[in-house]
């Protein structure tokens, strides 16, 4: 029996690569250790409660207003000496945070070969998104193993010089995941379906847009609901007060927008699915969204994940008078709405675990 050591620690990530751990614990030859860094904490805990998942290691490394280099440090520190006591036969990274680095890093200097899963995910500007894009840069020069969601993902690796023997498309296992949820909650009451008004649902926390962007996400989420009063707008607010101070300033006093706290996943799913459309600058929602049959405007200036757009997703960047524009366009415009709502999801089929899987026993345990 050999160890692959999942590394993760955020909300996000926990979302992505529980498909592999519950795929590994099945496994009759790899054994699953889930090592969590906790960047993020308590929305991190309600995933890992939702799909019954439990830590082997957690580092706990979640403090306020935490710099990104003494983040980077202790997770260094503390993964290298998880792996030094757990010898893995292999370790798996996912997408592009900052434990997704520090643990591809730790993995290569302990001689350990890690995989990447989400590779090759590009927007070609080292600062948008920040720290992540710079972070999957680093990654791919790590990684032995290359789990690609898309062909334009692969195409981004081999343009960069991975070999074509090390990637391997398996869509995105975030859609494992969401049909996951969606199965577990389809008997339940879930949350927004006591909503009897329809309704836009609003996500945002990009740190590249906060200040003037993000003040202009803000007034154009507040034009939509004057606007639009017959709608209204939910909003889960993030944590970070750099998002909160502006959202509660600009929308606080609306009475169609609805700011509420952080959601459970399965609860963010449930809203999800019966949102009319979606506002947001998250990466996982543009993956997600398409496959419940949701329009997406994309509130970022760019987005490594472009196979969706000209389909169910539009990227508006922070300008708010585009946000404005294209939402009121989804809601006047039916036959619009029809065809980004009916768009295909390119980011698969809710098979990646197992493909991914599928490679590494393949590897391992022939080793």
């Amino acid at each position: 029996m050999k160890t692959v050591l999942l590394v993760f620690g955020t909300r996000p990530e926990a979302i992505k690569m529980a498909p592999l751990v519950k795929e590994l614990i099945n496994h009759p030859d790899l054994n699953p250790c889930v090592c969590l860094t906790a960047q993020h904490r308590s929305m991190l805990d309600q995933v890992m409660d939702f799909f019954e998942l439990n830590a082997d290691f957690d580092l706990d490394l979640m403090q306020p207003d935490q710099s990104l280099t003494k983040l980077a440090g202790k997770a260094l520190q503390g993964l290298s000496d998880v792996i030094n006591e757990v010898e893995p036969a292999a370790i798996l990274v996912q997408g592009d945070t900052t434990s997704t680095f520090c643990g591809a890093l730790a993995g290569f200097y302990a001689r350990v070969p890690v995989g990447h899963v989400e590779a090759g995910l590009r927007t070609g500007d080292i600062y948008s998104p920040y720290p992540e894009e710079m972070n999957r840069l680093l990654s791919t020069r790590l990684a032995k193993w290359h789990f690609a969601p898309t062909g334009m993902n692969k195409a981004n690796l081999i343009n960069e010089g991975v070999g074509q023997e090390d990637i391997f498309v398996t869509g995105n296992t975030v859609i494992d995941a969401l049909f996951w949820a969606r199965d577990k909650q389809k008997d339940s009451v879930g949350f927004g379906k006591d909503q009897i008004r329809p309704y836009i649902l609003i996500t945002g926390h990009r740190r590249e847009s906060f200040g003037t962007g993000f003040e202009s996400i803000c007034n154009a989420i507040s034009t939509l609901a004057k606007h639009c009063p017959d709608y209204d707008f939910i909003y889960p607010m993030h944590l970070n007060p750099n998002v909160r101070e502006p959202v509660n300033r600009i929308l606080g006093n609306l009475s169609n927008v609805r700011l509420i706290e952080p959601l459970s996943y399965p609860e963010f799913v449930s809203l999800m699915s019966g949102a009319y459309f979606i506002l947001t600058d998250s990466g996982g929602v543009q993956e997600e969204a398409p496959s419940l049959g949701k329009p997406v405007l994309v509130m970022r200036e760019t987005t490594e994940r472009k196979e969706g757009l000209g389909g169910g997703v539009c990227l508006v960047g922070t300008n708010a008078e585009i946000i404005v524009n294209e939402g009121l366009k989804l809601i006047k415009d039916k036959k619009h709405y029809q065809i980004m709502s009916e768009a295909q999801n390119p980011y698969g089929d809710g098979l990646a675990a197992k493909k991914i899987i599928e490679v590494l026993s393949r590897d391992l345990v022939a080793i």
